[in-house]
């Protein structure tokens, strides 16, 4: 292939080229659009609207904590705490490890382990470790009581989490009477 023949060839890419961008530019011309100030457009609701939908989300982040501890196997419970034995003791008279012994917790105040250094969160946590409390805490610690030093990921499964609560409680003096 000799040079003339190249030339033609690239001669041709670039009229192409210049022809789909001179297509655009024209197009541009023909069919102006004026773009808003503002992208998007503003969807006005009427305020009943507004209260019914912040009422159906309160209801959704109520669980019906009687329905859950029935989902709840003590034995289960037992197996699963066993990632919990890492770092809390279940014992009577258990000692503190990484995190504080958990014996009697259910009904505890949070935070109220003597000589176990809480974090600040934890420490002005001003409640009781209820089995509402502990299932929100359970799902993820982090995120439930923010600015606590727990760093376990939480547990997903509703059964998971009913069954460690049961074994919590039955590992007391005097467990709760389930919900």
């Amino acid at each position: 292939m000799d040079s003339f023949e190249i030339n033609k060839i690239i001669a041709a890419v670039l009229m192409v080229a210049l022809l789909v961008i001179g297509i655009g530019k024209l197009s541009d011309l023909i069919f102006h659009v004026e773009k808003p100030e503002k992208p998007g457009y503003l969807v006005e609701l009427d305020q009943v609207t507004t209260a019914s939908i912040s009422k159906e989300s309160s209801v959704e982040e109520k669980i019906d904590i009687a329905a859950l501890m029935a989902m709840g196997d003590v034995v289960i419970g037992e197996k699963i705490f066993k990632k919990c034995a890492a770092c809390h003791s279940i014992n009577k008279g258990g000692k503190n490890n990484i995190g504080p012994a958990l014996y009697n917790v259910v009904g505890r105040k949070v935070g109220g382990v003597e000589g176990y250094k809480y974090s600040k969160a934890l420490a002005a946590y001003d409640k009781e470790w209820t089995f509402e409390e502990l299932n929100g805490f359970l799902i993820k610690p982090a995120k439930w009581i923010k600015g606590t030093k727990m760093a376990y990921a939480g547990l997903r499964k509703e059964k998971d989490r009913a069954s460690v609560i049961k074994y919590l409680n039955q590992s007391s003096d005097n467990p709760k009477e389930l919900p």
